[in-house]
């Protein structure tokens, strides 16, 4: 089971339904035409996963990327967190040894048997992905997510977005990241978080806050402009609100919204008890986002809901090529203290993906 105990997209990977496959990924994702001439199911080639390792830090964006896919692929993940020793935790992956022995002793076990498939991502997941996939003498598929930061061909797929510009013959570019955000999931939620939102009015503004990163800074006075355009599209526009910040919203930001949508229909997450995150996307009738995380732009815009995405000071060039493809294929808009409707697409690269490794994997058993 996956997030929420659901199994999505059984019925896409079944046998009976192989020949459906092509059309489904026509009709879910715009990135199809750059792969459905070579996505073919062979019903007779056995292509099941039995056992599947995701190997990460521990960082909850890879752990979910990893797990989203494991959940697509209709297999249950053990999960390994893992860190290195020094002084390899402090060097890139192209001069890390690709032996077990840079992981910790605290880390979890790395030992055989070793799994069909294996799902790393992060820098510190590269060397022992690459030892796991040597060691086993090629029987385990390795698919690493995100830029490894080395060279491709040591993987058997490296997953990455658009904006990384990474390419070669065993490299999927996706629109943006991976997850596990499916209509089922989105039901579960839904169905759970019900009573926590009923009190709020409609339209219902989903609001999900970042905040401070490596190359973002949510300052006081941007904290301030949001907090007054929330207020605003409460008192002149009749949104409620479900607002949901995260561990690098900043202080100085939650005190100025807090403020301001007193009185108003609005419901701020107290961090106490589960995350509404996923309720707070099933019950919205639109999103707000701010700029700083592309998996949480991703799991909005995978509600085919209107997302809106809030703009922070700062940026780099991986994070304005990312945001510029998703406005100009019509998928998102930015946020200039009003809500627009339109449609689009909802994005689905994780099914797409999903497929790319059981067609690999199919070729990998059979040589052909």
């Amino acid at each position: 089971m996956g997030i929420n105990g659901a199994r999505p997209y059984s019925h896409v990977f079944a046998g009976a339904n192989a020949s459906r496959l092509k059309l489904y990924f026509k009709r879910r994702s715009p990135l199809f035409a750059s792969f459905h001439g070579r996505i073919t199911v062979n019903q007779n080639t056995r292509t099941s996963i039995e056992t599947c390792w995701i190997v990460t830090d521990g960082k909850v964006g890879m752990v979910n990327q990893c797990r989203g896919l494991a959940e697509i692929l209709e297999v249950e993940p053990f999960s390994k967190v893992i860190d290195q020793r020094a002084p390899w935790r402090w060097l890139p992956p192209v001069i890390t040894p690709s032996v077990l022995g840079v992981v910790t002793s605290d880390s979890s076990p790395l030992v055989p048997p070793w799994p069909d498939l294996l799902i790393a991502s992060g820098r510190k997941s590269v060397a022992p992905a690459r030892a796991i996939r040597r060691a086993s003498r090629g029987t385990t598929f390795c698919v690493q997510i995100q830029n490894p930061g080395f060279a491709p061909a040591a993987f058997d797929l490296v997953v990455t977005p658009q904006h990384d510009g990474l390419s070669g013959p065993n490299v999927m570019a996706t629109t943006g990241s991976l997850h596990g955000l499916t209509p089922r999931v989105l039901d579960a939620a839904r169905a759970r978080f019900a009573d926590m939102v009923a009190p709020l009015p409609r339209p219902l503004l989903a609001v999900l806050l970042g905040g401070d990163n490596a190359v973002y800074n949510m300052t006081e006075d941007y904290g301030r402009q949001l907090a007054a355009q929330l207020r605003g599209l409460v008192d002149d526009h009749g949104w409620g609100l479900a607002i949901t910040p995260s561990r690098r919203t900043p202080d100085h930001a939650r005190r100025a919204i807090t403020s301001a949508l007193q009185g108003a229909s609005a419901l701020i997450w107290d961090e106490t008890g589960d995350n509404p995150y996923l309720g707070f996307l099933a019950h919205a009738d639109a999103v707000l986002v701010t700029c700083d995380s592309v998996n949480m732009v991703c799991e909005a815009t995978a509600t085919g809901k209107p997302v809106h995405v809030a703009h922070l000071e700062g940026g780099s060039e991986k994070f304005r090529r990312f945001h510029a493809n998703m406005e100009t294929r019509g998928i998102t808009r930015p946020f200039a203290g009003t809500i627009e409707t339109w449609d689009y697409v909802p994005l689905d690269d994780t099914a797409l993906v999903a497929a790319e490794i059981r067609r690999r994997i199919a070729i990998a058993r059979t040589g052909n």
